[in-house]
Formats: C-alpha cells, sequence, structure tokens
C-alpha cells in the first residue's frame, strides 16, 4: 500500500490490504461491492481511500490519502504512443459530497489516466453518487478549453458505463484525430525536450540552442509541435528530464497526438532504452536528427557512402547496449546448436560493413588527393569557403562561378566539397571550394566521417569566411567556426570574413560595428556588385605583389578558357 499509512491501527491496515484480492469485470468501471467496500474503509480511517485498475480490472495499488486529498504514487510503468492512454484507471473516495477537484482532474491529465472516478459519501460513511472525467482527444477548435471531460454524476449503484467499449472507442477516436492532424500538416510531427543546467555554452542559451533545433527539423522535414524546456543543476543520469516533465512530456504526446521525441542532446544508448520503454514513443537525439538530414542530403557516391559510416558507427554501440547479456542464447556443453543471435549477427554485420566503407572511403580520398596534387603542380591558389551551416557558402560559388550547386534556406544544403576555377584580371586563377556547413556540437560520428570533405582545406591559400549577418546570434556562429579551424590546424591560414545576406539585416548600426570587430567586408551574395571589395581583398592577400607574383600559363590542351564580361573573371567547372 501507499500514501498516508501512519497511525493505522493493524486491523486497518488488514482490512485495507484486503483490497488486493478485489477485482472489477472488464466491462464495469467498478463494481457496487467495490465502491461499499472502499467507502467502509474510507469511514472506518476517516481518510480518503483510492485504487488503480488495470483494464483487465486487477488491483494495481492501494493508495491512502488524508481527509483533503490523495497523492499517487509513481505508475509501474507509462503506457503511450498514439491514441493511448496510460491503460489505468483511479477510483477514490470523498469523504465529502463535493465531486472532482482539481487535484484530481490534473492526475487525469498528467497520467494519461484511462478515467477517474470520485465517489462520494453521505454523512453516515455510505456511497452515495460517482463522478466520472475522462481526456478528449486535442482539438484546435479546443484550445482553449480543458483537454478533460466530465460527465454527469451519477448514483454509484447506476453506473451504466461499459467500460471496455467505451475506453477502446476513446483510444480509436484519439488515434483517428492523429491521423487527421498528420494529414493536414503532410511532414512528420515531433515534440522537442531540452535541459538547461543553467550555464550557456559558448554563449548560447535555451533560446538559442531550441532555435537551431527548430532549424534542424525544418531541414529534416519534421514539424515541432511543441518544446519542453526544463532547468535543473545537472540532467537525470536515466530519464535526462525529471519524472514529472517525463509524465507531462507523455501527456502532451497524447493530446498533440506525435509518438516521436527530439532530445536536444547526445543520449547514451541506455537512455534511449528506457525512455522509450517507459513512454512507449520513439526516441532519438541531436545526432540522430543531423544523421537524418544528411542522409536526406547526399547525393553522390562519395556522400552516400559517408553517411552510412556515420549511420553504422552511431548505431553499433547501441545495439551492442541493448542485450548484451543475451548475446547468445546458451552456452557450454549440452547448449551448442542454437549458435548466433540476430542481434550477434547483426553486430557482425555491422562490423563487417563498416571496414568496407572505409576502405571505399579511403580509396576516394586517395583519388581527391590525386586531382589536389594535379593543382599543385599548376601552381593555382585555392581559396577555401567556410561558414556556419546555411549562411550562404553555395550561393557564394555559384554567383561568383556562374554554377549551380544546389543553394537552398535549409541546414546542411551542401554535403560535398565542391571546386570550380575562378580567373581573375590578369591572367590569375584560383581553385574556390565550397565544403559542409559547420555547426555547434558536430557529432564525432560526423566529424570523422566527413574529413575527407574538409580535406580541401589543408591545402587553402586563402579562407573566405561566411557570416549570416541577419542571423542575431551571428557572434555564436562565428566562435564555432572559428573552434573548427583551430581545431584543423588552419588558424593561421589567411582568412576574409564576409557578413553575407547584407539585405536581410535588421540594423545598418549592428551590420557596421559586427564589419569593425572583426574586420569583415559587407556582401549580399544574391547581387555581384557587392562581391568586388570582397575579391579585391582576396587577390590582395594572395598576391600582395600584385602582377609580378603571377606567371603566364598556357591553358592545357582541351580546357575551355570561358571570359565574362563583368571585370574579367573567368571561371571554369574542375570535378
Amino acid at each position: 500500500m501507499y500514501g498516508s499509512l501512519t497511525g493505522l491501527k493493524p486491523n486497518q491496515t488488514r482490512m485495507l490490504e484486503r483490497l488486493y484480492r478485489r477485482s472489477v469485470p472488464p466491462e464495469q468501471v467498478a463494481t457496487t461491492e467495490l465502491m461499499n467496500y472502499m467507502c467502509e474503509c474510507s469511514r472506518s480511517i476517516n481518510r480518503q481511500v483510492g485504487v488503480l485498475l488495470d483494464r483487465r480490472g486487477q488491483m494495481v495499488r492501494v493508495v491512502v490519502g488524508d481527509a483533503h486529498k490523495i497523492l499517487l504514487p509513481e505508475l509501474p510503468r507509462v503506457r503511450s504512443g498514439l491514441g493511448r492512454l496510460s491503460g489505468v484507471r483511479l477510483l477514490h473516495t470523498h469523504l465529502s459530497a463535493h465531486g472532482l477537484d482539481r487535484d484530481d482532474l490534473t492526475d487525469l491529465t498528467r497520467l494519461a489516466l484511462d478515467l477517474v472516478g470520485a465517489v462520494t459519501m453521505d454523512g453516515e460513511g455510505s456511497p452515495r453518487q460517482i463522478h466520472v472525467a475522462h481526456l478528449v482527444p486535442h482539438d484546435p477548435a479546443r484550445i482553449a478549453r480543458e483537454p478533460w471531460l466530465i460527465l454527469p454524476p451519477r448514483p454509484f449503484h447506476a453506473l451504466d458505463l461499459t467500460f471496455d467499449h467505451f475506453i477502446q472507442e476513446l483510444e480509436t477516436e484519439f488515434r483517428h484525430k492523429a491521423r487527421a492532424l498528420r494529414a493536414d500538416q503532410g511532414k512528420d510531427q515531433a515534440i522537442v525536450v531540452h535541459v538547461d543546467d543553467g550555464g550557456e555554452v559558448n554563449g548560447r542559451g535555451p533560446e538559442t540552442a531550441v532555435s537551431e533545433m527548430r532549424e534542424l527539423a525544418r531541414t529534416a522535414g519534421i514539424a515541432i509541435v511543441d518544446v519542453i524546456l526544463q532547468r535543473r543543476r545537472r540532467s537525470d543520469p536515466r530519464y535526462v528530464i525529471g519524472r514529472g516533465k517525463l509524465e507531462e512530456l507523455v501527456l502532451q504526446a497524447m493530446h498533440r497526438q506525435v509518438e516521436l521525441v527530439i532530445f536536444n542532446r547526445d543520449l547514451q544508448p541506455a537512455q534511449v532504452r528506457a525512455i522509450s520503454d517507459l513512454t512507449d514513443l520513439k526516441v532519438i537525439d541531436r545526432s540522430q536528427l543531423i544523421l537524418d538530414i544528411f542522409a536526406q542530403r547526399a547525393t553522390t557516391r562519395a556522400g552516400k557512402r559517408r553517411v552510412e559510416l556515420a549511420q553504422l558507427k552511431y548505431a553499433l554501440p547501441r545495439l551492442v547496449a541493448k542485450n548484451t547479456a543475451m548475446s547468445r542464447l546458451t552456452g557450454g556443453i549440452g547448449g551448442r546448436g542454437p549458435g548466433e543471435t540476430k542481434l550477434e549477427l547483426n553486430r557482425r554485420l555491422a562490423k563487417k560493413r563498416i571496414r568496407q566503407l572505409e576502405s571505399e572511403i579511403e580509396r576516394l580520398r586517395d583519388e581527391r588527393a590525386g586531382r589536389r596534387k594535379l593543382r599543385d603542380r599548376r601552381r593555382l591558389p585555392v581559396i577555401g569557403i567556410v561558414g556556419y551551416t546555411n549562411a550562404g557558402k553555395s550561393t557564394l560559388l555559384n554567383v561568383l562561378t556562374r554554377s549551380d550547386v544546389p543553394a537552398e534556406d535549409k541546414l546542411f544544403a551542401t554535403l560535398d566539397p565542391t571546386s570550380r576555377r575562378l580567373r581573375f584580371p590578369e591572367e590569375r586563377e584560383v581553385i574556390l571550394s565550397d565544403t559542409v556547413g559547420f555547426i555547434h556540437d558536430l557529432p564525432p560520428e560526423l566529424i570523422s566521417a566527413f574529413l575527407a570533405t574538409l580535406e580541401e582545406l589543408q591545402t587553402a591559400d586563402l579562407l573566405i569566411h561566411v557570416v549570416d549577418a541577419s542571423n542575431p546570434h551571428a557572434e555564436n556562429h562565428i566562435h564555432a567556426v572559428n573552434e573548427i579551424l583551430s581545431s584543423l590546424g588552419l588558424s593561421q591560414v589567411p582568412c576574409v570574413v564576409a557578413f553575407n545576406k547584407t539585405d536581410r539585416v535588421r540594423s545598418l548600426q549592428e551590420l557596421e560595428a559586427l564589419c569593425r570587430a572583426h574586420d569583415g567586408l559587407p556582401i549580399c551574395a544574391l547581387k555581384r556588385d557587392t562581391l568586388r571589395p570582397l575579391l579585391a581583398r582576396a587577390a590582395k592577400l594572395l598576391w600582395p605583389n600584385g602582377q609580378d607574383d603571377v606567371e603566364p600559363r598556357r591553358a592545357p590542351k582541351g580546357e575551355t578558357e570561358l571570359i565574362n564580361s563583368d571585370g574579367g573573371i573567368r571561371t571554369e567547372r574542375i570535378n
């Protein structure tokens, strides 16, 4: 038993314990005998008495409150998912003639109970009426109303609600509402969970982190319907968030009719399993979401291989952690024969595939290294375009070289390195290389798998750091990119900071302050005339002595020189 048990006499305790012997037929909410006995117990101890029943009508918990309220214990398991309630109903006594109170309705919504029923008592302690309430599906038309429905009170012996049919129809209604909402929105829905430990990482508060998560979800084609934010000193080692917030998550998932939860952090395999087992929801973390975006965006053979490698490296420890204690069905003498289980077979195949992909990626890396050596023999300077994801790097490459590299207003629109030849006036040429966008806390699996996309930067003579000037977190983005460049050993490479999207900035004064603070240049990648100062500074850094640095060079046989009319810039695709 649970609750306020102090001060009970031994015979009262035994009387309450006998409640565990009782059961209710699946088609009934409660029997007359059970309600009579609960009122008898409540009258004897002068406290509220409650029971939690499962769908089969078996006792799950017996709870004792005080004269005014009852506090429910932790449920053994929260049952959730598309159109599903907790699978447990609450029945308890009220010592007065008042019906359901706010605590009852809070418990109903917080725990997603099948229903809650309160049995009122008359002055002599006999059952009088039963008051019942249940949840209703989320409806935009009811957004300002409570998510529950209170049925009219009925005499305790005249409750004619057929419980098993009622709960089946109610969950069916939840499922139909969920499918209708999904059909209207046309995309997957999810709830984002963010835990704020009270500090900021690189100046990024919870609002910044959640905003970036929304952009990641939009890029992945996911609609964020709600955000659950919890501030705590440190995250829970098992569930990341507290048990109360976990119950709130289940409730919101049920009302919003979503089955996907995204945690704005990396989760341990045991945490994913614990949260999924407790809530019946699909749980992914930030790394998994980024991997999914990369999988959608990869178009080339090399890009697809790197994505697959990153996904396998991410999934392997989680596959191992699912059930290491049962990696074999049996073992030893008399137990040999079944061989490998499905889990162990999957682990072995995953490791084999990882070795194959690493070998293939290494071969592709060697091919790219050969092309770089060829460019080095031609003594062509390399300009690497770097920056935070969705800063406008690919757009800048397209405008400068008249290319058609995919460029969208989404994160990680570019996954594979793209190089184009750019000819300056006075017979000077460079190789312009676009790279994958950077982001805060890039998953380790992606850093190693996409190292080849950053190899173009290792031979760069100059970097153009593109910054989205219209983003309110531009300073944080600059700091993140500089940290990654420093970790790659590129902090000594000359760099020009280009503040892009000046047509979207809110304040020209803030733009001027950014340019002064970082010695940057304002540009709009969509307007070629704003790029001339950027090209002039790049030329000055690459050829400080002007024409004296340039050696005459004849185009190799088979090449085509493209002469433009805008300032003498010539471009040519090289891969």
